[in-house]
This record gives C-alpha cells, structure tokens and sequence, in this order.
C-alpha cells in the first residue's frame, strides 16, 4: 500500500486588493495552499512548484474530490527529487481556479458568484498572488521555484518580475509564449464551452445544470496535444474498443475515442468550466517578451538565479526549440543556465509521467 504523505491544507486571505494586469483590482483575496515537509528556522529550505492549468494544489496529497493521488505524487515525499526530508515544499492553487483560491465561482462582494464579472487575468497575476502568499509566510527567499507546462511559465515570470524570490528557477516542458497554435486549440475549447447551452453565459452557478458537454469536449481537444502521435499509436493503434467490426455509425467504435471520452467526462467531475475559460485566456495572454519591451533577454536581465531548464523530445506543444529559446534569452545576460532535453515517449505530458532522468535532473538541481 502507498504510503499517504502528511500534508497541510490552509487558505489565507490577503489582506489588500491585487492589483491585476488589466488595470483592475481583486479584492478579498483567498488562496488555497499545501504545504510538505518542516520550514526551517531561517526559512531557506522552501520550494514552491506551481501547477499546470487544469492542477492545483494537491500536488502530493489524494485529490479530495477524486481520491487519487497528487499530480506529483511520485516527484515529492522523503527520499524522492524533491524530498521532504530536507525542503520545506509549498503549492498554492492559481487565482481563477476552482479549488479554494479566489475564481469565477467565488462569491462577490454582492452575495452573488462571479462568474464572467470575474477580471481577467494573467500568469504575472496568478504570480503576484503567489508572493503574496509567501509573504504572509514570512518568506523572503525561495530555495527554488520549480514547474511544468503552465507551471513553467508560473516560475519564469516569478524569475522575470521577482527576481529576489528564488535562488532556483527550474522551468519543465514550458514556453516564453504561447503560439497561435497553442491559442488556437484553446479557442476551439472556449468555444467548446460557450457554445453547451447549459454555459448561459457563465451563469449557471445556481442553475442545476452545467455545461458539462461544453468542457469535456474542450479538455479531449486539449488532452490530445498534450499525448505524442507515437504514444498515441502504441498505447490505441487503430484497434476497436469493445467490438470486433466496425458500427457504420458514430459511437465510440475506436479505442482512442473511447480513451477521449472518458478523459473528457471525468474532467467535469472536478473542474469548472468559467475556470477553463479564464486559465487559458491568461495562458493565451502570456509572452515574455512583450512583458519586457519585446527582448526576452531584458526579462532575465540582472536576475541573481540559477535556471535549469528542460524539454522533452516527443513534445509538440511546447518543442525544444521554445525552450532553447529560454536558454539563449539567458545566455545572452550571461545567466548561470543547464539544459537537456530529454528522450521520453509521452508527448508533452512527459513532465508528469515516469521518465527517470527527469528524477536525476531534477534532484541534482534542487541539491547542487
């Protein structure tokens, strides 16, 4: 039997409105959080990983709602790369999310839920909601900040706007910006959302019904790019899902579609759709570069950080070439900068997934 790490749940209410990149303000706050391990009397032991768009904070403890286990269970705990026997390992659930950190689902300053009134927000936002949360902690300095996918993103921009925070930055099969191909398949999952009847322009909160078909359809989309076409192949083939011939009509005669179907149908047992909608858009919205006068290198300029930076040869999502991009962005400040691309079967999920290397990379990071 696995064993169950001890973990702590906690909120905290910042005790000042955001302010958010659009202009806005977000008032009251809440961010959820899970904290693993023992915070050492001078604080310097703490690394925060950040969650890709559809995590959250149970990063190493069993899913309340779905009883499995943290997204990185195998990453984190005693003797493994980020071991709790030394750090002291936060995650906090980004803002416009649905598991207990200030989202479209939330209530208002009305009585109402947010909703579409929800602002939009960015990755730099989700960011700044998370320093926040670190200093109500009392921590200055993070030993590392460590993520993939969105994740990755999360702790480039930490690194870019915050450079005092960590000491480490170690960015996983991540991106400097997205692609209008990255903006494109999320789109089709927006759309996906908008157009279920049950979505009501947001409102369904109170309803009784959600647009559920809107955001299964929208997560099978995604989950797609998040697979390898060989990966793909090897685990489904074109072989048939639970028939010997083929229906000459349109249930789910192939495995892969079946494989999808589930995969979207489960989505909606613990995610909200308005949180979809805001989490790509801050995803879509999110460039570097653009953050720092269009030259990525300026992002980086003068950052005291040590960088470790990773792709994934199957990933085509986000290919080598975007993290290459982080890599020469660095060099070109003369930042102390590893890279490896490592060789995985998984697609862009290869991050989450058993790849033993990533293990090795990740552990002499961390310890180096």
């Amino acid at each position: 039997m696995a064993t169950v790490l001890s973990s702590t749940s906690s909120t905290v209410l910042l005790d000042k409105p955001l302010q958010l990149d659009s202009g806005q303000a977000l008032d009251r706050v809440t961010i959820a959080y899970e904290t693993y391990g023992e915070l050492a009397p001078d604080k310097s032991n703490a690394i925060l990983v950040h969650h890709a768009l559809t995590g959250d904070q149970h990063v190493a403890s069993p899913h309340p709602i779905t009883g499995k286990p943290g997204w990185w269970d195998r990453m984190i705990g005693p003797g493994k790369p980020i071991d709790t026997n030394r750090f002291f390992v936060i995650c906090a659930n980004v803002i416009g999310s649905c598991m207990g950190s200030t989202g479209p689902a939330s209530e208002a300053a009305d009585g109402g839920r947010y909703g579409m009134r929800f602002p939009v927000i960015t990755i730099r936002d989700m960011v700044r909601a998370q320093v926040a949360l670190l200093d109500a902690l009392g921590i200055g300095q993070l030993h590392a900040v460590v993520g993939g996918s969105m994740g990755g993103m999360q702790a480039l921009s930490l690194a870019a706007n915050f450079p005092e925070r960590a000491a480490r930055v170690l960015a996983i099969a991540t991106t400097p910006r997205h692609s209008a191909q990255n903006i494109a398949f999320h789109e089709v999952g927006r759309q996906a959302i908008m157009a279920d009847p049950n979505w009501q322009g947001g409102d369904y909160y109170d309803s009784g019904s959600t647009p559920d078909k809107g955001l299964a359809v929208a997560r099978m989309a995604a989950h797609i790019t998040y697979l390898s076409e060989a990966g793909l192949t090897g685990k489904f083939g074109r072989r048939l899902q639970d028939r010997e011939a083929k229906s000459f009509g349109f249930d789910a005669d192939f495995q892969v579609e079946s494989y999808l179907r589930y995969q979207g149908l489960a989505f909606t047992d613990r995610f909200d759709a308005n949180s979809y909608l805001y989490i790509t858009r801050a995803m879509d919205y999110f460039d570097l570069a653009e953050e720092h006068g269009g030259r990525l290198a300026d992002a980086f300029a003068g950052t005291p950080a040590r960088f470790c930076v990773v792709s994934f040869d199957t990933d085509w999502l986000y290919p080598t070439a975007e993290s290459r991009a982080i890599v020469h962005a660095l060099n070109a400040v003369a930042a102390p900068v590893s890279f490896v691309e490592l060789s995985a079967p998984y697609g862009h999920d290869s991050f989450l997934l058993e790849v033993p290397s990533l293990d090795r990379v990740i552990t002499g990071f961390l310890n180096g």
